[in-house]
């Protein structure tokens, strides 16, 4: 059997990952700030836990009471309160990446003693093309529109953190996943993908065997060329 911690899994793409995993077999926790928005995931199968990624008690926590891991979903994300250079500070800044990407390396880092352990262990990172500089600047992407700093530059920060990680980690599967514009409530579900669609890529690669790639940035497509 397969165990799987997903965070942010208490709705839109975590929790139709934590829907996916669990019809593929595998043992879901699904992680999120508040237990009392996990009735979907439990009405799913999935074990709910309580996890903050933004402070290192409930991390630890959340870890500490798993069995065992062998996959890891950093799913948990914000958009934040900035979307030009006009409302940017260093404070709009610094909240959004204590979450996507200091948050992602606390759960990580807290995870790695659990993870090894596991025959096949597997870490899938959620970042976006949003944090991809050839799509920002591609007139015809649905990137290219977007003005916003903060969640543009940590998406970037977890597509090189991955890679780094997958240095790393060579008996690991670490790699980073782009859902495309998919309609949720980032957005005000103006995206043209459903959420099954937008979880296509990390699913695929949170179902990858120890022959499977490593190091690399998928969409629902595949691999998305460096």
């Amino acid at each position: 059997m397969t165990t799987t911690l997903i965070t942010g899994a208490n709705k839109s793409l975590g929790l139709e990952t934590a829907r996916r995993l669990l019809e593929a077999g595998h043992t879901v926790y699904a992680g999120m700030r508040d237990t009392a928005n996990g009735e979907a995931a439990r009405a799913l199968g999935a074990h709910v836990v309580q996890l903050d990624v933004t402070q290192q008690a409930s991390v630890d926590a959340a870890l500490a009471s798993l069995p065992e891991l062998d996959v890891l979903v950093n799913n948990a994300g914000i958009l934040g309160r900035s979307f030009g250079v006009d409302d940017l500070s260093a404070e709009t800044l610094e909240e959004v990446l204590d979450t996507n990407v200091v948050g992602l390396v606390r759960v990580t880092q807290a995870a790695l003693p659990l993870l090894r352990l596991s025959g096949a262990p597997v870490i899938v990172n959620v970042a976006s093309g949003v944090g991809w500089p050839r799509f920002l600047s591609t007139e015809g992407h649905d990137e290219f529109p977007v003005p916003a700093v903060p969640y543009a530059a940590s998406k970037a920060a977890v597509i090189a953190l991955t890679v780094q990680y997958a240095k790393n980690l060579p008996g690991f599967r670490v790699n980073v996943s782009d859902p495309g514009y998919t309609a949720t409530d980032f957005n005000r579900h103006s995206g043209h993908q459903t959420v099954t669609e937008g979880t296509d890529a990390t699913v695929a690669l949170a179902l990858l065997g120890p022959d499977g790639p490593t190091g690399e940035f998928h969409n629902r497509h595949g691999r998305i060329e460096y």
